[in-house]
């Protein structure tokens, strides 16, 4: 015969207290869909709101009919074997219309947040006049179109209007549609800016569309969301949302033509072009033109580096240099086993492209 002993109430309050802090350590830092800066985010974060409410009163309901019937048929109440009750029609149908009730509620409530999702503002309005700095505009709202190519384990904004192209690091004015189209190099990935917007697959030999509309200024962390290999938590990136007049800028940075290169710089230059670098990397206006590597024609630029895992610091390049399998295993990067020197030398040059 089974018997259970009383578990001390201290203990249950204290496993309580521990299941939640793990609970809400889950849902604090950054990126968190908590914290959503656009409409897109906000749509998800209402939603979640909504389904956790429901949830949780079902969890009350039946957690307490659990906890009545404990105590109000257990023996020291009602000695003897309890009332058998089978076959009770209502309450039967009682326990069938009640879920179903609840799921119905929970797939009209998805879906009215399911289509402002999946279809842009264009796609709603149907209306496109005029034409702004960043291409169409939709009434007073300007629309940019990029073009993300997931890689093995970094990511690749291609803005095909504004002729940029740049790694790890896509900027957005503030209050533009950001329309995008998704595709990927070798295995399946999943753009995700938890901020922004929701997960979206990235599939090689097909072209996936997400969009967002970034509300506030700010800098969104997002993550590959679906395990892509050995370095698929190390593949992450940064929105890097600005008002107009600052994106603006960015992009005349981005198109204006290379700096001549002096000094140690003019060394690493050298060497860069001279070298295997040239087949995998490009820097738009020199003949390094390869489509392998991240295009770093404005590299020194840029606030991370190897798949924005690091701050792009003399240090931190120095040592990506030196032994890019020691700092992230696994990624196409080789050792070109360089000397101090050339370390030196192409750390200057590669820091001079801004």
């Amino acid at each position: 015969m089974l018997s259970f002993q009383r578990i001390p109430a201290a203990k249950i309050l204290s496993g309580l207290i521990l299941c939640t802090t793990v609970f809400l350590a889950g849902c604090a830092g950054s990126p968190s869909p908590m914290a959503p800066a656009s409409p897109n985010a906000t749509t998800i974060y209402n939603l979640t709101v909504i389904v956790f409410v429901i949830a949780a009163a079902v969890f009350i309901v039946v957690e307490g009919m659990l906890f009545f019937s404990v105590i109000r048929f257990s023996r020291k109440q009602s000695p003897g074997e309890p009332e058998q009750i089978e076959g009770n029609t209502k309450f039967e149908i009682a326990w069938t219309a009640a879920p179903a009730i609840v799921l119905l509620i929970v797939f009209f409530v998805s879906l009215q947040a399911l289509f402002p999702l999946a279809s842009t503002p264009i796609t709603r309005t149907g209306k496109t006049t005029g034409s702004g700095a960043l291409g169409v505009n939709v009434g007073q709202t300007e629309t940019l179109q990029v073009r993300i190519i997931a890689h093995q384990w970094w990511w690749e904004f291609v803005y095909p209007d504004l002729k940029i192209t740049t790694a790890n690091e896509m900027h957005v004015p503030v209050g533009a549609i950001v329309t995008a189209d998704l595709e990927a190099i070798d295995v399946i990935h999943s753009f995700w800016v938890p901020q922004l917007a929701g997960k979206t697959d990235v599939i090689p030999g097909r072209v996936n569309q997400t969009w967002f509309q970034v509300a506030q200024p700010g800098t969104f962390r997002g993550q590959c969301a679906e395990f892509c290999g050995i370095q698929h938590a190390n593949m992450r990136f940064e929105v890097v949302a600005e008002s107009q007049e600052q994106f603006q800028a960015w992009v005349r940075q981005q198109q204006s033509a290379p700096t001549p290169k002096t000094g140690v710089a003019a060394k690493g230059e050298q060497i860069f072009m001279s070298s295997a670098c040239i087949g995998c990397h490009t820097v738009d206006g020199t003949k390094a033109q390869g489509k392998t590597g991240p295009n770093l024609t404005r590299f020194g630029g840029r606030r991370y580096l190897a798949g924005a895992i690091m701050e792009n610091t003399s240090e931190n390049l120095a040592r990506w240099l030196a032994n890019p399998q020691g700092v992230k295993p696994g990624a196409l990067m080789p050792n070109l086993n360089l000397s101090q020197d050339q370390i030196n030398a192409l750390v200057a040059y590669l820091e001079s492209l801004k």
